[in-house]
């Protein structure tokens, strides 16, 4: 059967640079794009979908004879804290829809994305495993943990081949920030590359774990191509890059910008930040699937700015 790709909510950070790989790996013909607004960044098919709306996933299954759905939809972590009962909404509704339309349409392989959200403070804080108990201070991670469970049950209840990952702050320069408590670890490449200063909302010694983008792309392909045999774990699998702090991150960009300045003013997103992993045990995903990070912070340093100076055509070095 010819792999059909459904992308839920392809404008976002992830789902842009996630669309394309696919685009190149399956077909552009063969991968729908598809979020509530049009996008002209994409070739090939785009379609509207509110992902609220069952019967329009629903449809668009149908009209496509889709076999795989990667539902990327959701509001982020620090946005989610604005309004918690609209996101808890949003979140969960969106995914039981993709889970009934998966199940009821028989589709192949479903991706949910999950995120170090759904560690708390009685996760240990470095090396953090796979099967840590879960109790998230945000709602965007009680929603993430709950759906890596309904992920697990519509695996063992219904058969429905559904792969997570649980993603680290993801840094790219393909996007601007997207309301996560990470996203500091882009607008930073950003503020250098124009000479302006960066405010930074966390304190300069917090240690998070980050994944480059190109490897967060190919950690999620990489797991959905693995045998359905060689998937052990039905929640979410642990999946980390590198971790470090804003002040290491300072350090690799003054190497390239001497100048550059940085203030620091935690806000609430402190907070979130406080209880969530220093490091990431994801030895399960390289024992099940192979999954190995290629990228370490200079790497990433270097790449961002190279990308982001094509991309504002300026001329600091």
């Amino acid at each position: 059967m010819e792999t059909k790709v459904l992308i839920i909510g392809a404008n976002g950070q992830l789902g842009l640079v996630l669309t394309k790989a696919l685009q190149d790996k399956y077909g552009v013909e063969n991968v729908i794009a598809s979020d509530l607004r049009e996008n002209d960044k994409y070739d090939g098919v785009f379609e509207i979908i509110d992902a609220t709306d069952r019967d329009r996933i629903e449809e668009i299954v149908d009209k496509y004879q889709i076999t795989q759905i990667y539902h990327l939809a959701a509001i982020l972590s620090a946005k989610g804290e604005e309004n918690p009962l609209g996101t808890w909404d949003i979140n969960m509704k969106t995914l039981f829809n993709v889970l009934e339309v998966s199940r009821k349409k028989h589709i192949d392989r479903v991706f949910f994305p999950s995120s170090i959200a759904v560690f708390g403070e009685s996760a240990p804080l470095k090396n953090t495993p796979g099967d840590a108990y879960l109790n998230p201070a945000t709602v965007y991670g009680i929603s993430k943990a709950a759906g890596e469970n309904w992920a697990q049950y519509y695996f063992l209840k219904y058969g429905l081949d559904v792969r997570s990952i649980r993603y680290p702050g993801v840094i790219g320069y393909q996007s601007l920030p997207g309301g996560g408590t990470t996203d500091y670890a882009v607008d930073i490449y950003h503020k250098a590359v124009l000479g302006q200063e960066f405010s930074c909302f966390l304190k300069e010694e917090t240690t998070l774990p980050m994944i480059f983008m190109d490897d967060a792309i190919r950690a999620t392909i990489e797991l959905m191509e693995t045998p359905k045999e060689k998937i052990k774990i039905r929640t979410s699998y642990n999946v980390a890059g590198i971790s470090f702090s804003p002040d290491e991150v300072v350090t690799e960009i003054r190497k390239l910008y001497p100048d550059f300045k940085v203030n620091y003013k935690p806000d609430f997103r402190q907070e979130i930040a406080s209880k969530w992993p220093e490091s990431i045990d994801d030895s399960l995903a390289t024992k099940d699937w192979g999954w190995k990070p290629h990228y370490n912070l200079k790497d990433i340093t270097e790449v961002m700015i190279k990308n982001l100076k094509e991309k504002y055509k300026t001329e600091y070095i």
